[in-house]
């Protein structure tokens, strides 16, 4: 169960390997330095196992931040080494950090020197002109002497001027043999591939060449595609539930947040996707835009909007 209101921007991202893994927003290390880092850091029990993803490139500051999200309990920590976002680089993080593995690899290291959860990366095949495959390999190489052994690999290189971030998710093209390549030449690491994937199938092609799948944007604009992935991925028995009957399940968490003073807006706007493709979603999403944000909102707008839909 997702910790979905105003406090806590979520990705909802899930590594498909040996098991899924929810992935938070990135949330730099100045804003658990210096910020509320109870607010950052507050995740519910139920969304175990989960990473933060952090955002810096100073290791003093990346080990202390480990060492508060060890605290609280994360099951990993990711380093953001693939956003392009100007934002990002005037904060020297991000996809430009791929022209410095030096600087990652001291990174990992100190941060593994304080905490004893998984230290992983997630970066792009390149950037800008940096983007032979003997600079990839490099890179790699690097990074794993200073104790990284798990790698997410965006399969597209970062354009760091000229496009902005939206454009950046889908030029230049993907290339996923490069991700196989790097599998192949670095059996020992654990790969796991990113970018473009939108359904449990590909996810299925694609682990044959690598070790686990990260879905992004998907997993969050469609999220039932979630609903499978036990038994298509893992050979779980479980019965398939409904959308609606997933809603059902999620009303006494989202009843809770209310009750905490977390409005219904902050909530229901990620579950907008949940009846994609069916009969009524759009009628379903006009009646969460429309009611959710008016005062004392409450359930009771969930389940008039999904009385709308034609589905069980």
């Amino acid at each position: 169960m997702l910790d979905w209101s105003d406090r806590h921007e979520r990705y909802f991202l899930r590594l498909i390997s040996k098991h899924a893994l929810l992935y938070t927003e990135m949330v730099t290390t100045g804003a658990l330095i210096h910020g509320d880092r109870q607010r950052y850091l507050k995740f519910n029990p139920e969304e175990h196992p989960v990473a933060m993803q952090l955002g810096g490139s100073d290791p003093t500051d990346l080990s202390e931040c480990a060492q508060m999200v060890e605290d609280m309990g994360y099951d990993e920590i990711n380093i953001n080494v693939g956003c392009p976002s100007e934002r990002v680089q005037r904060g020297s993080f991000g996809a430009c950090l791929m022209a410095e593995p030096e600087l990652i690899a001291d990174c990992v290291e100190q941060m593994r020197q304080v905490v004893d959860i998984p230290i992983t990366v997630k970066h792009r095949i390149g950037i800008d002109d940096k983007d032979s495959y003997a600079e990839l390999q490099h890179f790699i190489r690097t990074v794993a002497a200073g104790g990284c052994e798990s790698f997410i690999i965006h399969a597209r290189k970062a354009w760091l001027k000229g496009l902005s971030p939206k454009q950046n998710r889908d030029i230049p093209p993907l290339k996923y043999e490069v991700v196989y390549q790097i599998k192949y030449d670095f059996p020992d690491l654990d790969i796991i591939i990113n970018g473009g994937i939108k359904t449990l199938a590909e996810c299925q092609q694609h682990l044959e060449h690598v070790d686990g799948v990260m879905m992004g944007r998907e997993a969050y604009h469609n999220p039932y595609i979630l609903a499978e992935l036990d038994k298509t991925l893992y050979g779980a028995d479980t019965p398939l539930l409904t959308r609606k009957q997933i809603l059902q399940q999620l009303m006494p968490y989202i009843e809770d947040q209310l009750s905490q003073g977390v409005y219904l807006k902050h909530m229901s706007r990620h579950l907008l996707g949940l009846f994609q493709a069916i009969s009524g979603a759009k009628a379903w999403r006009r009646h969460i835009s429309e009611n959710s944000y008016k005062v004392g909102a409450g359930i009771e707008v969930l389940e008039d909007a999904a009385s709308l839909v034609n589905c069980d």
